[in-house]
């Protein structure tokens, strides 16, 4: 696998470290006084200090439910995505945009998947599959 890189915005450092590092459980990496780098499982994300950040929008649809655009995340193995959500699950400081449900249930490219906010308002979705090679199935 070959790691992306994505850039960012969050209103606040401080908040974000503790979202993506405590809660997300992200190993922190470089920082300076207006980013700070995070490996989210196996990518490097720069989130970058702009305050006027704003949220995501619930304008996307798929199967038949509103989604956040923009939105980002990660594709994981089942089980993984499983530990995950639990332990999001298991906190009471989550903010949620969609629970963690099955989408496309006995389709090809069936998933799990669960969207979240951070302290910014950015959108992320975690997809699980039991199954990697699912995840360009049509």
């Amino acid at each position: 696998m070959t790691p992306f890189h994505l850039a960012f915005p969050v209103r606040d450092l401080d908040e974000t470290r503790a979202f993506y590092g405590e809660v997300l459980g992200c190993a922190i990496g470089r920082a300076s006084a207006t980013w700070v780098d995070f490996n989210l499982f196996g990518h490097q994300m720069s989130a970058h200090l702009r305050p006027q950040a704003t949220e995501a929008a619930r304008d996307g649809k798929v199967d038949g439910l509103a989604v956040p655009i923009p939105h980002f995340g990660a594709v994981l193995p089942m089980d993984e995505w499983e530990r995950l959500a639990a332990r999001l699950e298991a906190r009471s400081d989550i903010d949620w945009l969609e629970r963690p449900m099955v989408r496309f249930k006995g389709e090809p490219g069936e998933q799990a998947t669960l969207f979240i906010r951070d302290p910014s308002g950015n959108a992320l979705e975690f997809k699980g599959f039991r199954s990697l090679e699912q995840v360009f199935a049509h």
